[in-house]
């Protein structure tokens, strides 16, 4: 499992990000790759230029994220 501080130091060069919509999205999405195991990319497609945060797993739980959401699996 990664701490905060691991998070930041994965590279997420060719993460692949998958979007999910609360509506329609034309407003922006919320975006979230897998960077490792455990580790999460979360990003915002209306900032694409915006460094996305980086999430364990847990603590993806904790907010109520659920990666299947996106079509990920956890």
């Amino acid at each position: 499992m990664q701490n905060g501080t691991d998070l930041y130091a994965l590279d997420i060069n060719g993460a692949s990000f998958a979007q999910a919509c609360g509506g329609p999205c034309t407003e922006g999405c919320v975006t979230l790759a897998r960077i490792g195991d455990g580790a999460w990319a979360l990003g915002d497609s209306k900032r694409p230029d915006a460094q996305p945060l980086r999430f364990t797993t847990e603590e993806l739980d904790a907010a109520g994220i659920n990666p299947a959401r996106f079509g990920l699996n956890v």
